[in-house]
């Protein structure tokens, strides 16, 4: 009833306005009419000059939403000042000719159900024409509204939820909610009142009617006692009259935790047991503390109350925020057996403690110390001591170690690092020098010491720092020196600078001087380290073959004083006025040679030496072992494969195999017992004498190879036997006999080698071969 109402207000109030629209050189205008102005032109007497005004008349029209249109129905009509009977109106735009229509009479219908949800309004545009379809009245635009009905329910369109600190104050926010309804929101079909319905818990909270925001109304809320609410909230529209339609959603809120509960320990005594050598910072057990709080406010805060037990014993938090005992001072059983103290617990709070009357706030801790047999115990962490270099020290100082426990056991010492230059004495602990050392190669030397319960007891490592303090050991250097003389220097001119260096850390004064005297040259010294070296008498040439060289002493200064003489080259220039050379006579610059030149000099030279030692051993080592090898009667000779194949007939020129064949003819091929030095097998080949072959004997290869042996050990300058292509010895063997055509020059064949003495000088040796005679060939060994 009420929402019909205010339409009709609305209707009624727009019906007392029209539109007209006029036409002004092309463009459109719309103003304000009376109902009762009928003759809206005014005539000029030039019809050229007549200006024409549109005399469209209508109201805004409105169509209720969701009205059944089972027939179109009117909603209004066109008008004009110029219409008559004979008038025709046409439509254009959204909707036109399909939701909207009009008939001759300018009447306007609707032929369908319009939701203005979807559309609110349409736009349109009517033309008038005469009964000959002339052009009467141009476009008019005019809308037609679609009125809002209740017809939409409002909507939450997620689900919400609510976070609020225990302990709140009154009208504390907690969340907002947010429903929507589709319906007109200038009407009351759209407008919604938010309320708390009586489903959920409404204690606690309220809710805004126009803006649903929940606040808290109590600040008595517990976390502990209960931690979440649910509430229903409502939306009606139509500002909640019971006519609007409703929709509800739940709001979950929780009750989230603050630091309003004091800790509290467990239970009221803690005993517990720790042996001696519990190592530091490790914890020796936990004091549990319950807080009713979440764990991220639980903020304990422990004290030990004795405050000499604060140096022995600490307390940290562990992950769940309890208190762990740690040892920060190491414990002695020797001396205190037993440790009782009481802990103290409490802690910052937001708001006063609900269980501040019920809470445990203080502990009371025992701490039993149990024996146990302990290392031994250094007197100092880490031990340093100073030794002077290139000295022999036999007591640079002591490590001191002791058994803690009762049993007071005796300790023995000793170093962990081999070949350390440092050594201890076992039982009294002093440390001395093994050799001298050199600050220069090492400054520091860093070892460890063992200490051990005797007998076989525990062990302790301590380390050691051995500072190698500086000794003038060194001789002085001189720095490179470009010294040159010109053939127009006077007396008392300055040729040369002369510096020095040395190794050694001492501040060093070095003082120059002549080591030998030098009728050319003299030396002046500045005493600051410096000098130079002056022209004493010339005249000087670079003409002239002379080298000039003066001897340089050095001195360091330093405790005990050290000296060096360096014989620097002093070069021979042509210079102009200015001393500028222009030419100076080659020679060579410096000729002394330094320690360190001559150590690594020294060392080549014991490098070689200790090759060509080993080179001489080695080949002493090779000649016993091939006496040794001979003394064995091993054969140590390669065999040789040869591929060679015989050269038929004509073999008989080259080789006489016959020799091969004596030993079975004149017996047995033995060695002779004089050892005397006998012709080579291969010198006393003779001629054949067409003696039958004596068939082959057992043993003849043996035989043959003792021989070939012989000759080897006696005449070492012959080529080894293997090396050499040639027909040793062919094995009679064989069932099937020789192939070789070798053979046929000892049995059928007649050679006579005397012809080669006729052939000249050249055939001389070949002919002496073949020419010895048998007689000294063929005996018995």
């Amino acid at each position: 009833m009420e929402c019909l109402q205010v339409w009709t207000a609305g209707l009624m109030t727009t019906l007392a306005f029209f539109i007209v629209t006029t036409h002004e050189s092309g463009l459109p205008r719309v103003v304000a009419q009376r109902l009762d102005d009928v003759d809206g032109v005014k005539k000029e007497s030039h019809v050229v000059l007549t200006r024409q005004k549109r005399e469209w008349q209508w109201n805004f029209l409105y169509v209720e939403e969701e009205k059944p249109a089972p027939v179109p129905y009117k909603i209004g009509q066109l008008k004009s000042s110029k219409k008559d009977s004979t008038m025709n109106f046409e439509i254009e735009g959204e909707g036109a000719n399909s939701i909207f229509t009009v008939d001759r009479g300018g009447d306007l219908f609707v032929t369908t159900s319009l939701d203005r949800e979807k559309k609110a309004s349409y736009n349109l545009t009517a033309r008038m024409y005469d009964k000959d379809n002339n052009l009467v009245e141009d476009a008019g635009h005019f809308v037609i509204h679609v009125t809002d009905i209740n017809d939409n329910s409002p909507v939450f369109s997620q689900t919400y939820n609510g976070y609020i600190t225990e302990r709140s104050k009154i009208g504390t926010f907690v969340t907002k909610v947010t429903a929507t309804d589709a319906d007109d929101p200038s009407t009351a079909n759209g407008v919604l009142k938010y309320s708390l319905a009586k489903g959920g818990d409404v204690s606690a909270f309220s809710i805004s009617e126009t803006t649903g925001e929940i606040s808290c109304k109590v600040n008595t809320l517990d976390r502990e006692s209960r931690s979440q609410y649910t509430v229903v909230v409502k939306a009606q529209d139509l500002r909640g009259l019971a006519s609007g339609t409703t929709a509800t959603t739940s709001v979950t809120i929780t009750i989230t935790d603050a630091n309003d509960n004091t800790p509290s320990f467990r239970k009221p005594k803690y005993e517990m047991k720790v042996p001696e050598n519990h190592k530091l910072n490790e914890v020796i057990d936990t004091l549990v503390v319950d807080d009713r709080d979440e764990l991220k406010n639980k903020r304990p805060v422990f004290r030990i109350l004795k405050e000499e037990y604060n140096k022995v014993f600490g307390i940290q938090l562990d992950s769940n925020k309890n208190g762990n005992l740690v040892l920060k001072q190491a414990l002695d059983y020797e001396k205190t057996q037993r440790y009782t103290f009481t802990v103290q617990v409490k802690e910052d709070l937001e708001f006063p403690a609900d269980n501040l009357n019920t809470a445990i706030t203080s502990a009371q801790v025992t701490v039993e110390v149990t024996d146990v047999d302990e290392p031994p115990v250094f007197s100092e962490t880490v031990y340093t001591f100073k030794v002077q270099e290139e000295h022999i020290v036999d007591q640079i100082g002591t490590i001191k170690a002791s058994d803690p426990d009762r049993a007071n056991k005796s300790i023995r010492y000793s170093i962990e690092e081999e070949g350390c230059p440092i050594s201890v004495h076992p039982i009294k602990g002093q440390l001395s020098t093994v050799r001298r050392l050199d600050r220069e190669l090492q400054a520091t030397h860093v070892f460890h010491v063992k200490a051990r319960e005797e007998p076989d007891g525990l062990e302790s490592v301590v380390r050691v720092h051995i500072d190698v303090l500086d000794y003038n050991d060194h001789e002085p250097e001189l720095d490179d020196v470009d010294a040159f003389v010109c053939e127009n220097d006077t007396t008392n001119t300055v040729i040369g600078t002369l510096k020095a260096n040395d190794e050694d850390d001492q501040p060093a004064t070095f003082t120059f001087s002549l080591a030998s005297p030098s009728s050319n040259f003299s030396i002046k010294d500045f005493g600051n380290s410096s000098a130079v070296i002056l022209v004493k008498q010339g005249p000087f040439s670079v003409d002239d073959p002379k080298e000039y060289s003066v001897d340089v002493r050095i001195s360091d200064g330093g405790q005990p004083v050290k000296t060096s003489v360096t014989k620097l080259a002093i070069k021979s220039c042509r210079c102009d006025a200015g001393r500028i050379t222009k030419y100076c006579k080659p020679g060579a610059r410096r000729m002394g040679v330094s320690f360190h030149a001559l150590i690594a000099i020294l060392l080549c030279i014991i490098t070689i030496l200790v090759i060509v030692i080993l080179f001489a051993v080695r080949k002493r080592y090779q000649k016993d072992t091939l006496a040794s090898m001979k003394n064995s009667g091993e054969i140590h000779e390669q065999l040789v494969t040869y591929d060679e194949e015989g050269g038929g007939e004509m073999d008989t020129n080259g080789y006489d195999v016959s020799i091969l064949s004596s030993a079975c003819q004149d017996g047995s091929l033995l060695r002779h017992s004089d050892h005397h030095a006998h012709p080579s097998l291969y010198a006393m080949v003779q001629k054949s004498h067409q003696r039958p072959q004596a068939p082959a004997c057992k043993g003849d290869m043996a035989a043959m190879i003792e021989v070939k042996k012989d000759e080897a050990d006696h005449d070492r300058d012959g080529f080894p036997y293997d090396t050499l292509h040639i027909y040793g010895y062919e094995g009679p063997e064989s069932l099937a006999g020789s192939l070789s055509s070798l053979e046929s020059s000892s049995s059928g064949s007649n050679l006579d080698y005397d012809f080669l003495n006729d052939w000249g000088p050249r055939f001389k040796a070949l002919a002496e071969l073949y020419g010895v005679d048998s007689s000294d060939y063929y005996h018995q060994y």
